[in-house]
C-alpha cells in the first residue's frame, strides 16, 4: 500500500502546477492533502474519480482557509471528520476560537489500521496560537490516537508545523524561539513519540538531513534552507510492516514537498 501526503497550500494552485500529472506518475493507493483552502465544490473531484479515487473532504467553514482531504483507491470501512464526537467539541471553544471549524483532521478506517491526516495549527509568528497547540490540540490529538489504538493501530500523516530536533531544520539556533521550533511545540512531538508512536523517516534514517518545507519569501528552497515539518507517524506494532519512506523534495507543487510511505500489510 502506497500513501502520499502533501500540504498543497491551496489545492487549486497545486493542480495548476501539475498535481494530477504527479498523481498519475506516482499512482499512490491513497493521497492525503493538507491546507486545501477549498470547499468540496471547488475541488476537481471528477478528475480524481477518473483516476480511481474516492473523495473524503473536511473543509474549513472559513472559505480559502485550512482544510484536509483524502483520496483513496482502497475501500474504507468508515470515515471520521474532526474527532467525530469522541470528545465534547465544546472544549475547543475558547479565546482562540473554535479550531474544530477549521477542517484540520480527517480519518479513514481500513481493515487493518486507521489512517489520519492532519494539518496541525501553526503557532503563528507572534506565538498567539502556541497555547492552543500546547494545551489543547496536541493533547487531544494524542488522546484521540490512543482511543483509536484500542481497536486498531494507526498511521497519521500531515503537516505537524514543528521541526522536532536540530537536525530537522537548517538554522536551529536562529529559530529557537520562533514558531515551529519552540520548546513547547517540540515537547508536543516528543510526547507523541514517548507514547508509542514512531517517526518513520527517523526510524529509517536516523542521521539524514532532508527537509519538507521552505519559506517562499527568501529563496530558501533554492538554497535548501528548509524545515522537516511533515511526518508519517505510526503505531509501534506497524513498524515492521513499513517497507519504504521518502521525502520527494524534487517535486515542487507548493512550498511543501510530498512525503511517501509504503506498507506491506
Amino acid at each position: 500500500m502506497k500513501i502520499i501526503s502533501l500540504n498543497v497550500n491551496g489545492i487549486r494552485a497545486s493542480i495548476n502546477k501539475g498535481l494530477f500529472n504527479f498523481v498519475q506518475t506516482q499512482n499512490p493507493d491513497v493521497i492525503c492533502f493538507q491546507e486545501t483552502k477549498a470547499q468540496p465544490e471547488q475541488i476537481d473531484i471528477q478528475k480524481f474519480s477518473e483516476l480511481g479515487y474516492s473523495p473524503f473532504i473536511n473543509s474549513a467553514i472559513k472559505k480559502g482557509y485550512s482544510g484536509t482531504a483524502i483520496f483513496s483507491k482502497i475501500n474504507s470501512i468508515n470515515s471520521k471528520i474532526n474527532f467525530d464526537n469522541v470528545f465534547d467539541n465544546e472544549i475547543f471553544i475558547d479565546n482562540f476560537g473554535n479550531v474544530m471549524n477549521e477542517g484540520r483532521i480527517l480519518t479513514l478506517e481500513y481493515d487493518k489500521f486507521y489512517l489520519i491526516t492532519t494539518y496541525v495549527p501553526n503557532a503563528k509568528p507572534d506565538l498567539s496560537r502556541l497555547k492552543l497547540r500546547e494545551n489543547i490540540w496536541d493533547k487531544k490529538l494524542l488522546e484521540y490516537i490512543k482511543y483509536l489504538e484500542q481497536t486498531k493501530p494507526i498511521v497519521i500523516c500531515g503537516d505537524f508545523n514543528v521541526a522536532h530536533k536540530e537536525i530537522d531544520l537548517a538554522n536551529p539556533k536562529q529559530n529557537e524561539k520562533n514558531a515551529g521550533f519552540t520548546v513547547e511545540e517540540r515537547e508536543g512531538m516528543t510526547n507523541f513519540l514517548n507514547n508509542g508512536l514512531i517517526d518513520i523517516f527517523r526510524y529509517f534514517y536516523p542521521e539524514k538531513v532532508q527537509y519538507t518545507w521552505w519559506s517562499m519569501r527568501t529563496g530558501a528552497r533554492e538554497r535548501n534552507i528548509g524545515w522537516r515539518i511533515d511526518y508519517f507517524l505510526t503505531s509501534q506494532k506497524l513498524c515492521d510492516k513499513m517497507t519504504k519512506v521518502e521525502i520527494l523534495d524534487n517535486i515542487n507543487l507548493s512550498d511543501h514537498c510530498p512525503i511517501l510511505l509504503e506498507i506491506n500489510l
